[in-house]
């Protein structure tokens, strides 16, 4: 059984919103034309759902700026820009990703005090978002990932992925970074490692 799963296509990550991916939209019409094909059996997506007062956030830090490096939850911390806020048009998927088959959604981030940009974990692996039971309940082997952004969310959730024991597929033209030279530079080379295998939409779509 193969899954799609869609990383966080929200409005505060394309162009635009408070922690924008650059060239961020143009993975939707690829994702949508994904879904269209009968490749995959399932379909789910990763939404980033934080409090207002989350500990990623510079904001909540004073004296310090966005993208400086704190410690949250015992681990080296981003500060990012107020992003993905609960109930916030930023943090809703962008109307032009097609959901109708998307079956379940998978929210992350909600503990203020630990970040987390895998779709199946925290970053400190303290907790489990259930993402890999529903998959193994459901007969999945296989998942391909897009989304954004490719170097953090996505690239943790494939890391993840592969450690539970699933073929893992990192559709590279379906997702955007937000430093394509550390993607290009450490990330895949990291991805490859692992044993995830890097692949073109065209690979899927024709």
């Amino acid at each position: 059984m193969k899954a799609l799963i869609i990383i966080d296509i929200q409005n505060d990550f394309l162009p635009g919103g408070a922690l924008a991916v650059n060239k961020g939209d143009e993975v939707i019409p690829i994702i949508n034309k994904l879904q269209q094909t009968d490749f995959f059996d399932l379909v789910v997506a990763t939404q980033d759902w934080h409090p207002q007062n989350h500990g990623s956030f510079a904001s909540n830090h004073p004296g310090k700026n966005q993208f400086d490096k704190t410690t949250l939850g015992g681990l080296e911390q981003i500060l990012w820009p107020d992003h993905c806020v609960q109930e916030t048009n930023g943090a809703e998927f962008s109307d032009k990703l097609d959901t109708k088959k998307i079956e379940a959604i998978f929210r992350k981030g909600m503990d203020p005090n630990i970040d987390s940009y895998s779709g199946f974990f925290d970053n400190g692996k303290k907790k489990d978002t259930g993402l890999a039971a529903y998959l193994k309940g459901r007969n999945v082997d296989e998942i391909y990932l897009a989304g954004l952004a490719g170097d953090f969310c996505v690239y943790y959730s494939a890391l993840d992925s592969a450690d539970f024991g699933f073929k893992t597929y990192f559709i590279e033209d379906a997702a955007r970074s937000i430093d394509e030279n550390n993607f290009e530079n450490v990330v895949k080379k990291n991805l490859l490692e692992k044993g995830v295998s890097i692949i073109k939409s065209t690979d899927i779509i024709n």
